[in-house]
């Protein structure tokens, strides 16, 4: 119990890593703030298990920091690969895209990321994990496993949560595209009301995933028209609420 909490503890804390770094980047790119993360939390898995799998696979080779580096830049960028193209296939869309980068292989992953991920890979096994093991193991173990048993629930329902607006996402994404092939969808407003109907059937939840759009613009972009529409009967619904609300209101002071 205690090795699994040590390792949870450390996969947490290269996924904040991750996700502190992301926040930065886009933080200089666009001058705004950002989540950049899939899950609400400030955390970003695939750091996280990548940190993991690198201090594995890498730490025998330790002594080649040269070898560490190319290593990890094969490893990383490959584990980005995958990751991409198994939530293009589960979600039905596109994650992230780097079409516009030099050297990029199917917008997947692209030369910049592979060096910066190899710079990564040598921090995480000569100053990363290092300091990590030496400030977890001044945590004493039942401390440790108490904390790391709290703060795993809490990642599960981040991880449940999170699934299900992004299958709520995809579930509307393949409406809307099944409705546009549709002669009748081509009329003005009607595409709209179909669509409005066809959203009543999805289960689960229904809120406008923007804060999804916000971390992943490629998503946004590659399927703006559809998202337009979705926010459109998103709004509209939230007014009928309002509507409901103050009718409510008005007939309990009568």
């Amino acid at each position: 119990m205690y090795q699994f909490s040590l390792l949870f503890m450390k996969f947490l804390l290269f996924s904040m890593l991750g996700y502190i770094a992301e926040m930065i980047t886009c933080f200089i790119v666009n001058k705004k703030i950002t989540n950049r993360g899939f899950l609400c939390g400030p955390i970003i898995p695939i750091y996280g298990v990548g940190s993991i799998f690198l201090i594995y696979v890498l730490n025998p080779f330790k002594e080649n920091p040269i070898l560490v580096f190319l290593l990890g830049v094969i490893l990383t960028t490959s584990l980005e690969y995958f990751t991409s193209y198994i939530l293009e296939k589960i979600f039905h869309n596109k994650w992230w895209d780097y079409s516009d980068q030099k050297f990029n292989i199917e917008g997947r992953i692209c030369l910049v990321n592979a060096i910066l991920f190899g710079v990564g890979a040598v921090f995480i096994i000569y100053f990363g994990n290092p300091w990590m093991t030496r400030f977890l193991l001044q945590i004493k173990d039942k401390i440790l496993i108490i904390i790391s048993l709290i703060l795993f629930i809490i990642f599960l329902f981040d991880v449940l949560y999170s699934c299900a607006v992004a299958y709520s996402l995809r579930n509307r994404i393949i409406i809307v595209e099944n409705l546009k092939n549709q002669k009748l969808a081509k009329i003005p407003g009607l595409l709209e009301k179909m669509l409005a109907n066809q959203l009543k059937n999805i289960k689960g939840i229904h809120k406008y995933p923007s804060r999804l759009l916000k971390a992943f613009p490629t998503l946004f972009k590659t399927n703006e028209k559809e998202f337009n529409i979705m926010q459109k009967l998103a709004l509209k619904e939230k007014n009928l609420k309002k509507k409901l609300k103050k009718k409510r209101k008005l007939k309990k002071k009568k």
